[in-house]
């Protein structure tokens, strides 16, 4: 049929990017026309984000480090290539993704002139910078101006996950098994990939649940990665409380975080890939900012407080704490996250109860 296109979308290669990329998927999608095929080209550790959604036609996964011959970088071209593609828009940076796309014969390749590629590129950016110096920009509007570059209109910046009826059967299972039906569930999301310098102190997490719990409408439950099972595991355990749960008991998904972020009355967060789960489904949150500068993270939640201690050596993005001290986060004192917490829950309760 005359007419049709294929566009390929290369993702980001973080979780939280991937949720923030939702934005520019939603646009280039109904930018399509009827038999217009989308295809998304991902790292396989993050397909599990898109889960749920209709964003895709198809998915083309690609991974530096694999036994599966087929997603290796040359048979990713070959795939490339057999699928035509009229336009190729680059949402990561690297010079290996604009490769892809142009030995791949996009006709079109889309994507911000970094690390040399710009030659590999028929339309391309430059990142939002002053005097030579890059400014801080959320990935949302990165990857939106990408989109806008490529020809499409973005009428919204709200990010949009879905979940599958899988996972949503084990969330409501896991509120049967610990009693939470009847509580405002608050999500614990104690990790994060990126490193130790974005984590608040075990022992505020404790206190923190015990001060929540102390209402008796309220529960906590903690979910985690494979590499967190432990930390949320001696949590539970130290706080003692039936309100008080942790997913350590069950294999850790991103699925399964999705659905249970999804039912829950609250977040309470670090800056990392799961906050922006709260994010795409409209669930309120309380976000806690150390190392990181929040404007390279918005992600235009309207229902989310962000906290930060103030210290005067943050934003410093260092994985851990050059100074050994990590007062950007240990300044943040229990009562001050509390008080946001109870300030969410409480705003929630009364929209609830007007409606």
């Amino acid at each position: 049929m005359p007419g049709i296109r294929n566009i390929a979308v290369v993702l980001p290669n973080w979780i939280g990017d991937v949720v923030m990329a939702t934005p520019t998927l939603r646009a280039i999608r109904e930018g399509l026309t009827r038999g217009d095929r989308l295809v998304g080209i991902m790292r396989p550790y993050v397909a599990k984000v898109l889960e749920g959604t209709d964003f895709l036609d198809d998915t083309i996964l690609w991974a530096k480090k694999t036994d599966d011959p087929k997603q290796r970088f040359w048979n990713v071209v070959k795939q490339f290539r057999q699928q035509r593609f009229d336009q190729a828009i680059l949402l990561p940076n690297s010079l290996s993704s604009a490769g892809l796309a142009w030995l791949g014969g996009a006709k079109e390749r889309v994507g911000y002139r970094r690390y040399g590629r710009g030659p590999l590129l028929t339309h391309n950016l430059l990142p939002p910078a002053v005097d030579g110096k890059r400014v801080p920009v959320s990935a949302v509007d990165y990857y939106v101006a990408l989109a806008e570059l490529a020809g499409y209109e973005v009428r919204s910046r709200n990010c949009e996950l879905g979940t599958t009826p899988q996972d949503d059967s084990t969330a409501r299972k896991i509120w049967r098994d610990f009693h939470f039906f009847e509580r405002r569930v608050i999500v614990f999301n104690t990790g994060g990939a990126y490193g130790g310098a974005k984590h608040w102190p075990v022992e505020y997490y404790q206190q923190l649940a015990k001060r929540l719990v102390a209402d008796k409408r309220n529960a906590v439950l903690m979910i985690c990665g494979p590499s967190e099972r432990e930390a949320v595991a001696a949590i539970e355990r130290e706080v003692n409380h039936p309100a008080v749960r942790s997913l350590a008991e069950h294999t850790p998904t991103i699925g399964l975080s999705k659905a249970v972020i999804r039912h829950a009355s609250l977040m309470i967060t670090t800056d990392s890939g799961p906050r922006h789960f709260a994010a795409a489904f409209n669930v309120p949150s309380v976000a806690i900012f150390g190392p990181t500068d929040p404007r390279w993270a918005e992600n235009y939640n309207p229902n989310e407080l962000i906290l930060s201690a103030g210290a005067e050596c943050s934003p410093c993005a260092k994985r851990e704490c050059p100074l050994k001290h990590h007062r950007c986060m240990r300044d943040l004192a229990v009562d001050h996250v509390l008080s946001a917490a109870t300030r969410q829950l409480d705003w929630q309760t009364d929209r609830s109860q007007a409606a």
